[in-house]
């Protein structure tokens, strides 16, 4: 069973989904005054990876990733450009999904902008003020507090440490400076405003996301991520103003990654050590080394970012790059060895068992550089036949649905490998009726995850010269040089 860290309660338990088989995921997302550093990337990858594996357990996961793009620092940063918000905001929105897709991280189903749901978040603060939990001061519209008897049990803030009536403006303010926070902003020059009914002005930060959150995943969900600064006051604010709107708990699982922090200093302009992705690459450093940094170490706990430690990750993940492409070129004739089979179930359950267990990587990717040295052992004897090493090949790439740090397959390499590329579900006139209902019934064993049997009629598919490939966009299938006739 899985189990999670629940910044909620303060304790590892396990995780019971709302819906059985079914996850609402809510992360926050980019703030779009610039562009992400590896620290916001850092919070990214940690979400991302969780994603992957839940899905990867057979779980439908429903995914919503907001973009904030009005905000104190959206609006200041145009502002000082002299150009539109949206103007502002659009290069910065560009770029967090050109580097997501250098990154691997998988689509949301949902990207919500804050400027798109003015309606949704309106509505929610009219909520608000008729159960008596807003109200209006000099043209705008806070949260009381005082009127929430559980506010702080997220960020563990003492209740003597409340100052009820004591306002701030400002979206983000220091830690244990409690205030009576914005759900609604006057309207000031040189600021966007929209006219609405509880009167014109702009969103505060908090409000954006209770009111997207409970659009698309409804009032209460699974789980909500986010980096520790985040807890407060961002999400214990989103947990008094959606509980005390909606009336139900708001969300069951807050799941929440440390700090990273460069060469062991916080990061800092003044400094010079903020990094983005584009700065590495400018540099010549793989997106997806960072992708196996970022995600190599418990989320928990703070990463220190070095780039000794980036050269090291590149250097772990070229040696599953390597082992992938020694596979690729095994030439011994012969059908699949227990040996191979026990060594790939010992890694399944090894790397699995990791992740259940609070999303423990460096248990996982323990046992799969275990499984490596192992099968390197069985090649350097000439012992790992052409359907031992097609299947340990495809046991790595299922693997890589959760870790997402290989590249996308070329053509040119399955070329390389031998034979003829086609798709299973359009198998042609090319595939025998009985060999493409094999390829049908290690899909549906694959499904109810009886990955022994998957594993055998893939090894007997390869015995009789078919090699599968299993993708992003399903099986594929080639009939190798070294067919049987």
């Amino acid at each position: 069973m899985m189990r999670f860290f629940n910044t909620l309660g303060g304790a590892v338990g396990p995780f019971v989904p709302i819906e059985p088989g079914r996850v609402k995921i809510y992360t926050c997302g980019p703030t779009v005054y610039d562009f992400p550093h590896i620290g916001n990337w850092r919070a990214y990858v940690f979400e991302d990876l969780l994603k992957r594996f839940l899905v990867f357990s057979g779980f439908a996961v429903t995914h919503v990733m907001n973009i904030t793009d009005v905000d104190d620092k959206t609006i200041r940063g145009a502002g000082a450009l002299g150009v539109p918000l949206q103007d502002y905001t659009s290069k910065y929105i560009d770029g967090f999904f050109r580097d997501s897709r250098a990154l691997n991280l998988s689509p949301a189903d949902h990207y919500p902008r804050a400027t798109e749901h003015i309606p949704e978040m309106v509505r929610l603060i009219e909520t608000l003020l008729e159960k008596g939990y807003a109200y209006r001061k000099d043209g705008s519209i806070y949260f009381s507090i005082a009127k929430f008897p559980g506010y702080g049990r997220l960020s563990k803030i003492r209740l003597d440490d409340l100052r009820p009536g004591q306002r701030s403006e400002a979206d983000e303010y220091e830690k244990e400076s409690v205030h009576d926070f914005a759900l609604w902003k006057g309207p000031k020059e040189g600021e966007p405003s929209w006219d609405t009914s509880v009167g014109p002005g702009r969103p505060g930060w908090h409000i954006e996301c209770s009111a997207m959150s409970s659009k698309y995943l409804g009032p209460t969900f699974d789980i909500h991520c986010g980096g520790v600064d985040n807890i407060f006051p961002h999400h214990e604010n989103e947990i008094a103003q959606s509980e005390a709107a909606n009336g139900v708990k708001f969300v069951n699982y807050w799941l929440h990654c440390h700090h990273l922090v460069v060469d062991g200093e916080k990061m800092s302009k003044s400094k010079g050590n903020v990094y983005t992705l584009g700065d590495l690459q400018a540099r010549g450093v793989d997106p997806l080394d960072l992708r196996y940094l970022l995600l190599a170490s418990h989320y928990r706990k703070m990463l220190n970012f070095t780039f000794d430690a980036l050269a090291q990750a590149g250097t772990a993940r070229q040696r599953i790059l390597d082992f992938l492409y020694e596979l690729d070129h095994v030439t011994l004739a012969g059908g699949p060895s227990p040996e191979a089979s026990r060594l790939i179930d010992a890694a399944r359950s090894g790397f699995t068992a990791g992740l259940e267990d609070d999303l423990n990587i460096s248990e996982s990717l323990a046992s799969l550089f275990t499984f490596v040295k192992n099968v390197n052992v069985l090649l350097a004897d000439g012992k790992v036949t052409r359907a031992d090493g097609d299947a340990v090949s495809s046991f790595v790439r299922s693997l890589d649905e959760v870790l997402a740090i290989l590249p996308p397959a070329s053509l040119d390499a399955r070329e390389d490998a031998g034979g003829e590329d086609s798709s299973a579900s359009t198998a042609g006139p090319e595939l025998p009726e009985d060999l493409a209902a094999k390829i049908e019934a290690r899909e549906k064993a694959r499904a109810a995850k009886d990955y022994a049997l998957a594993d055998r009629i893939r090894s007997e598919l390869a015995s009789q010269g078919i090699l599968l490939e299993d993708t992003k966009g399903g099986v594929r299938w080639k009939r190798a040089k070294t067919a049987k006739p």
